[in-house]
């Protein structure tokens, strides 16, 4: 994991902002890993760096927040959302 991924809205490779108590990042892991798909997992919980990050883009912290390389952002997404995104659905 690199700085230049974790904390930019431009990143090269996905980042997903989340917290491991988070039921709807556990289902964004689990499609990802089911699918197969490399991605960087930040914990908000301990990075603080990261929670504010999130917030900011947020306008308050809503995870999961999952950053593409192509700089598209998206929040709380549905396996719909996220198929539609990779092609996969």
């Amino acid at each position: 994991m690199t700085e230049l991924d974790v904390y930019n809205t431009h990143p090269t490779t996905i980042v997903m902002y989340s917290a491991s108590w988070c039921p709807d990042c556990k289902h964004s892991k689990a499609y990802f890993d089911g699918h197969g798909i490399k991605y960087i997992e930040v914990d908000i919980g301990r990075d603080n760096e990261a929670f504010l990050f999130v917030e900011k883009l947020t306008r308050r912290v809503r995870i999961p927040t999952i950053i593409f390389p192509d700089s598209t952002i998206m929040i709380e997404p549905t396996d719909d959302d996220l198929a539609h995104k990779l092609g996969k659905g």
